[in-house]
This record gives C-alpha cells, structure tokens and sequence, in this order.
C-alpha cells in the first residue's frame, strides 16, 4: 500500500510539473500574444475568410492566444511571409510549401487534411467550356491556357509536369500562358473567353473548386468539362514555423487534430464537410513535391 509519504512526494511532483508546463505557456505566450494565420489565395478573399473564420477563433480559443488570418495576395506573399518570421502558420499548397523549403523559409508541415474516402491527395486537371470542340490537350495548339499562380501545385507546376511529359512547351504550343491568380480566376477567365483551356484542382465530382464555384452561384455544372486529370497529387499542408517553442508548436497540433470532433462546424466549413480529419505529417511527406518543383524549374530554365 502507499504511504502518506509518497502520496506527497507524487502529488508534489506533479505539481512541479504543472508549474512548469505553466510557466512554459506563460514563456511563449509573452514572445507570441499573437499568431499570424495565412492563406494561399485558392479562391477571393471572402470566400477564405468565411471558409476560415470560425476556425480560426475556434484555434484561438484552444491555444490561448489571438489569432490573426491574413489573406496573402499571391502564392510568393506567404512564403515571403514565413521566410520573415511575420507568418507563424501559413495553409500552403504542396508546390507553395515545396517553394518555401526549397529557398530556406524555416517552416515544417505538421498536417494535411484527409478526404472523406480516406485518401490524402488531390488532382489536378485542365478544364474547357463545354460546347468547346476541344476533346484533348493535342486539339488546343494555338490557344490561349490559363494557369493560376507560378507557385500553384495543380494550377501550374503539375500541369507543367504533364505537358513536358506530352513533349508540350507551353510558351511554344499555345498562343498565350496567363497566370489568372487563383483558381477561382482561372475559371471565369475560361467563362469570359480570355483562355480556351484552364488549370484547377479537383478532389471529384462533387468536390473541387468548380463544385465551390458552382455552390456559390459563380458557375453552373455545365459550364465545363474535364478533358485531363494528373495523378495523385500530395494533399495541401498546414505549416509553422520551426523556431516556434516547442510546446506552442504541440498546443498548435493538438488543436488540430481535436477540431474534427471539438469544433465540427468550424472543421466542416473548410472544405464544405468534404473531410474526414487531420494526419499528422513532417517534410518526408512532400519530398516527391520537392523533387516535382526542382525539376519544373529546370523546364523553365530551357525554355528561357
């Protein structure tokens, strides 16, 4: 049996480590009373913003200290951000995140989302308007393609990818290559006529940008078509910075990984209920993506 003694001793040493753990959070919490929180702009700045929203206060509320999203004009802007210090969590794409590993930000994705079957990637694929006579990438010579942002996964590096792998050069076969900004834009450029063909990203039928487009009134299901899908692509990561303290980084996790049960609305409006959860992932994850970007580059090198 145990003796008063060292029932003391054992509630003494957890309070020790209470207090410690305390003065930890009360450590990082005077360096960090605010986090900043970016998004690549995938879609305009008010559908991110109710897209996030509700988690970002559920995210606050957990780790106990103010939360602050920012909605970064392009690509570069995020990984500028984090290569600053001025963004402590940023929502990459794999490229985007690839890009910012590769030029010396110091950040490291902790998870990506896991889709409702369990997958954890996406795809990219080339859309063009329905009505158009156009039934592959080979009919399209001369035309106009619109991409989303130089440092877009599925809106420009795999799709470069792809196009090497037909024996394609952009900036040769096609009339124009027009970076759009977002897939949102990339979409209503091909509407409006400005491209013939457009890059996008697309989980499936019922879940891509154009679903999104579509739900929010800014496109009808038979606008489009899909005339090429990529293979799997590595799904998208959150990632902070590396020199974060250690125990701000596990309170970052940890609310993550809890929100799909602790905060399910919040979690279910960042992909219109469309995902199953967090995994937990380091830079191991995207070291094909790495590798994608690396060789994208030297493509572009030729070309120039």
């Amino acid at each position: 049996m145990l003796d008063r003694r060292t029932v003391l001793a054992g509630t003494a040493a957890l309070l020790a480590l209470t207090a410690a753990g305390d003065a930890a959070a009360q450590a990082w919490k005077s360096k960090y009373p605010e986090l900043v929180f970016a998004v690549v702009p995938a879609e305009n700045a008010s559908g991110v913003t109710e897209r996030f929203g509700p988690f970002i206060d559920y995210l606050a509320k957990t780790v106990g200290t103010k939360v602050t999203l920012r909605i970064a004009n392009d690509y570069a802007a995020v990984i500028e951000g984090q290569r600053a210090g001025n963004i402590h969590i940023a929502y990459y794409g794999p490229a985007s995140y690839s890009r910012a590993y590769i030029t010396g930000a110091k950040t490291e994705p902790f998870v990506i989302t896991v889709n409702k079957d369990g997958s954890e990637g996406y795809y990219s694929v080339f859309y063009v308007k329905a009505d158009s006579p156009y039934k592959k990438i080979e009919d399209l010579k001369g035309k106009n393609l619109g991409l989303v942002d130089p440092n877009s996964t599925s809106g420009n590096n795999v799709p470069r990818f792809a196009l090497n792998k037909m024996k394609i050069d952009p900036e040769v076969y096609f009339n124009k290559v027009v970076y759009t900004g977002s897939h949102e834009n990339a979409v209503i450029a091909l509407k409006q006529g400005t491209v013939d063909v457009a890059a996008n990203w697309w989980n499936s039928d019922d879940d891509s940008n154009f679903t999104r487009m579509v739900n929010k009134g800014l496109a009808k299901k038979e606008d489009v078509r899909v005339i090429f899908k990529s293979d799997q692509i590595a799904n998208s990561p959150f990632a902070y910075l590396t020199d974060l303290p250690p125990e701000l980084k596990a309170s970052i996790t940890k609310a993550f990984m809890e929100a799909p049960t602790k905060a399910k609305p919040a979690f279910d409006k960042l992909s219109d209920g469309k995902d199953r959860g967090f995994k937990q992932v380091d830079h191991k994850f995207f070291e094909a993506t790495v590798d994608l970007i690396r060789f994208v580059d030297t493509l572009r090198k030729k070309s120039s």
